[in-house]
């Protein structure tokens, strides 16, 4: 699949877009004219630099509101046309995106549309260019792509297509099987985008909320399967307006999208797999979406190939978690009162293993990169590790969408963990899973060793990470497509700063549960400009990992008994949940007297508490009853509201 970018996506000059795009590895790039005009490039020097970079230049976009107007309109719009095509040239390209018309003072006439189109296809055909008709789902009177293609057969001229916008297709709803029956000759471009399905009026929703395939709602599997399926073989490019990606840094914007069309590219093939129908051998050819895998000799031939990546199955549970900071003490004493054991030190590196049952964290010793900051040295959850069928297999498949490889140094007799890192920073480690739930890597710690008494057991239960708000999106489809996890619907819960948007990953038996929370700006340190890294925007906004027992009431207890500081639960909310659910009395004391909270649903019943937070990280133990599947909503923004009140109390802000 060739694949291609719209420069519109980006942010910075042109120059800059394009060396972004060349370093992510697309094939070609669309010029979004603006970016062309405000540019200090000559059209010249855009096209060798285009050369020189490895680019195609593949269509020059958007010529607006041609059609359905009057003959003195016409003949200014064909003398801007003239102009477009010689630049065209000047560039080297060959194909130009017309929309259709938005205007309110048009003419409703399809004979008039085809007269006018084909007048403009034949100018464009004695400069050598080719004319993508392109149906925007707000058009005045050409808003359905059957509609502009219609128009398209009637003017039946050689330098005259269609171009396939998804989102024009899919916002409105539009069936996609229709498209297999149009001629690939006649489709000239495609284009992609996915989005969040919202309630909005098209025009709003089309400009400030695309986002990347595999980061919003919409079918791009099945539209690209018909797209395929219809011999088209042409680039496939992205067109994203996106307030987020144009204030983002710009090479890692081209490398998400980049990694969205990988994606894109496997589920497509995956979609043409499950929906082929059956062939006879003489039937096939070359298979068109790859010649690997058991259903190879029965996938029909198409002229455009489709990849596929290593395939994994998803994670079968968390392995580790991996706390780093300068100072440990605070960490040190929290997860001993909690009641996790310390297993020792590494024989050659400076980190401290502390388990529960199958519960493992990683206390990280390593001095900071850079000294000089206080909030280098702060608490944070620093790495995950996830245990896999094939740690190298499923880190070749991440690194095919792009991820950075994490490299940990080991000895002799150590384990290797394969790793790579996240959008946020959190570094990955996959893990060889055994089936007894054991790790072969904790023989490495000893020095120090403390034999495990007898005690409450646990398991990871999830994980909550914060992310910037530039790169949520980001994460959600790194962590679909690199760890196999599955988006649940997203949720917002209130905080006293605003709305945290809540994004919960899982594996289909929630073996892995994973919360991306995106905080509101006031609580980014690095909100505007540079990346944020662990110790900058997301200080303010508190992490934390998550642990399952099987008895929380005497976990608790024991908790209480060995000091632990519990994040205090103001009385007021134990006056709503008795009057919420009716509880016990003498459960209701047992759960405010150890600052327990609760939630109940037809499912089961759910049982927390946290922590106080030490740096940026805080932990929680739960108790699942019964099939209960959610993570206590209702009670969040009773903890978001306490640690904003700790917070300030401790960091008062200063009064003028």
């Amino acid at each position: 699949m060739r694949t291609g970018i719209a420069t519109v996506c980006l942010s910075g000059t042109l120059k800059e877009k394009m060396q972004a795009c060349a370093i992510a590895g697309f094939d070609g790039i669309e010029i979004f004219e603006q970016d062309l005009v405000t540019s200090p490039l000559t059209p010249e020097d855009v096209r060798k630099m285009a050369a020189d970079l490895g680019l195609t230049l593949d269509l020059y976009q958007p010529f607006r509101d041609f059609d359905s107007v009057s003959e003195d309109l016409l003949a200014a719009n064909l003398r801007r046309a003239d102009a477009k095509f010689k630049l065209m040239a000047r560039l080297g390209m060959d194909t130009v995106l017309v929309c259709s018309n938005v205007a309110t003072a048009s003419i409703d006439s399809d004979d008039l549309r085809a007269e006018q189109l084909g007048r403009l296809a034949a100018l464009a055909g004695d400069h050598g260019v080719k004319v993508a008709y392109e149906a925007l789902a707000w058009g005045k009177y050409v808003s359905d792509y059957e509609h502009a293609h219609r128009l398209v057969e009637a003017v039946d001229h050689p330098n005259l297509g269609t171009c396939l916008d998804s989102f024009h297709i899919l916002s409105r709803n539009w069936d996609t099987a229709p498209i297999e029956a149009f001629s690939p000759d006649k489709i000239f471009f495609v284009q992609v985008a996915d989005a969040p399905k919202l309630s909005m009026d098209v025009l709003s929703w089309s400009r400030h909320y695309r986002v990347f395939p595999g980061e919003g709602q919409f079918e791009l599997a099945k539209f690209m399967g018909h797209v395929v399926r219809a011999g088209y073989s042409g680039p496939v490019s992205l067109e994203i307006f996106n307030d987020v990606f144009r204030q983002s840094d710009v090479e890692r914007t081209a490398v998400d999208g980049m990694r969205s069309l990988i994606w894109l590219e496997e589920q497509s093939a995956k979609w043409l797999e499950a929906n082929a129908p059956a062939l006879s051998a003489g039937a096939l050819g070359t298979p068109g979406i790859g010649a690997s895998g058991s259903g190879a000799t029965s996938r029909r031939r198409y002229p455009m190939e489709l990849a596929t990546l290593p395939q994994v199955a998803e994670p079968a549970g968390y392995n580790f978690a991996e706390v780093k900071a300068a100072d440990t003490k605070g960490l040190e004493t929290v997860l001993g009162q909690l009641g996790f054991e310390f297993n020792g030190r590494h024989r050659t590196k400076d980190v401290q293993l502390w388990t529960m049952g199958h519960a493992r964290v990683i206390v990280n010793e390593s001095a900071p990169a850079s000294s000089d900051s206080a909030a280098d040295t702060s608490p944070a959850i620093a790495a995950l590790g996830f245990d896999v069928d094939s740690p190298v297999i499923a880190s070749a498949r991440a690194q095919q969408l792009k991820a950075p490889v994490v490299p940990r140094k080991s000895q002799a007799n150590e384990e290797v963990f394969q790793g790579f890192a996240a959008p946020d920073s959190t570094e990955i480690f996959l893990c060889q899973g055994s089936p007894d739930g054991t790790a072969a890597w904790t023989s490495e710690f000893g020095e120090g060793l403390e034999v495990p008494v007898a005690g409450a057991t646990a398991v990871i239960d999830h994980v909550n990470l914060a992310q910037p708000w530039q790169h949520f999106d980001e994460a959600v489809l790194f962590y679909t497509s690199a760890l196999a996890l599955e988006p649940q619907p997203f949720a917002e819960v209130p905080s006293p700063t605003g709305l945290v948007r809540s994004q919960v990953m899982t594996t289909g038996d929630r073996a892995v549960r994973l919360v991306l929370n995106l905080a509101p700006l006031i609580q980014q340190d690095g909100a505007s400009g540079a990346d944020p890294s662990r110790t900058g925007a997301r200080r303010t906004y508190q992490e934390h990992i998550a642990f399952a027992v099987g008895d929380l009431v005497s976990t608790a207890r024991d908790c209480k008994a060995r000091g632990l500081e519990f994040l205090q639960i103001p009385a007021n909310y134990y006056e709503d949940l008795a009057a919420r659910f009716g509880l016990d009395p003498d459960f209701l004391a047992t759960l405010q007297e150890l600052n327990l909270l609760y939630d109940r649903d037809a499912d089961g019943e759910f049982l927390h508490f946290y922590t106080a937070t030490v740096g940026s990280v805080f932990f929680e133990m739960v108790e699942r009853r019964g099939a209960y599947d959610g993570y206590g909503a209702p009670n969040a923004p009773v903890r978001h509201a306490v640690q904003y009140d700790l917070l300030h109390r401790l960091n008062p802000v200063p009064t003028r």
